[in-house]
């Protein structure tokens, strides 16, 4: 799917609480004031003393291009950390608690309700789940039926493989989000249903609509045999 386009349309910032997470974005915003000293978010964000925050969730730990980081953090990104709302709600609430030895200065965040809306305005700022709603912390249920005879089409990895390439420029096979759903290892029936979705149009997501568009059934079984054998 084209990086450029797909990108786009995916960040989009959205105004209402994000349902895992149950909070309050505008109070969330309020919150960040906390630490907007060392980190930044939103459109021109970069780097400060602290990494800057766009695409925080799914993304794995350690992974913001050119920043450097502590030692304790490259450890626990080296043992498959990954930022999502789990692991930003530990974080935040005491950040040594998850990485021992981190340069954060930040002593934490005890309310639980404040954690919540400081993660809701945060989740603007990642892949949207109005328009991706497979996108965690707040995936969705694939609300399509798809017929019996399209489910059990079996699709050739190797052809899969062949045809990711639109697919992989936004997608990483690591499994990695970095602010865009990982598809790795997703349920041959889940990838089918989700794709059939947006190819008719129950899904609206303008740059996934046109690739599910272009795609026979047979393709869409072959892509998701593909996904889901990936290691």
């Amino acid at each position: 799917m084209r990086a450029g386009l797909l990108s786009a349309a995916m960040i989009t910032i959205a105004s209402t609480a994000y349902g895992d997470a149950g909070g309050d974005p505008k109070n969330g915003e309020r919150l960040f004031n906390q630490c907007s000293g060392c980190h930044q978010v939103g459109q021109g964000a970069v780097d400060r003393i602290g990494p800057h925050l766009n695409n925080i969730f799914d993304r794995a730990a350690g992974t913001a291009q050119g920043y450097r980081y502590s030692d304790s953090l490259e450890r626990a990104a080296a043992g498959g950390l990954t930022w999502n709302y789990e692991t930003l709600n530990s974080f935040v609430e005491n950040p040594r608690v998850l990485v021992s030895r981190t340069r954060m200065s930040f002593r934490g965040m005890n309310d639980q309700q404040d954690r919540d809306d400081l993660l809701a305005y945060l989740r603007q700022f990642s892949a949207s789940p109005e328009n991706i709603p497979e996108a965690a912390p707040t995936a969705a249920a694939v609300d399509h039926e798809v017929a019996p005879e399209v489910l059990a089409i079996v699709g050739d990895p190797a052809y899969g493989e062949y045809l990711s390439g639109e697919c992989t420029a936004c997608h990483q096979t690591s499994g990695a989000g970095d602010g865009i759903p990982a598809i790795t290892n997703w349920p041959n029936d889940d990838f089918v249903t989700a794709m059939h979705a947006y190819k008719v149009g129950v899904r609206a997501h303008p740059v996934m609509q046109m690739m599910a568009g272009r795609l026979s059934d047979e393709e869409i079984a072959a892509l998701a045999a593909y996904f889901e054998s990936i290691e």
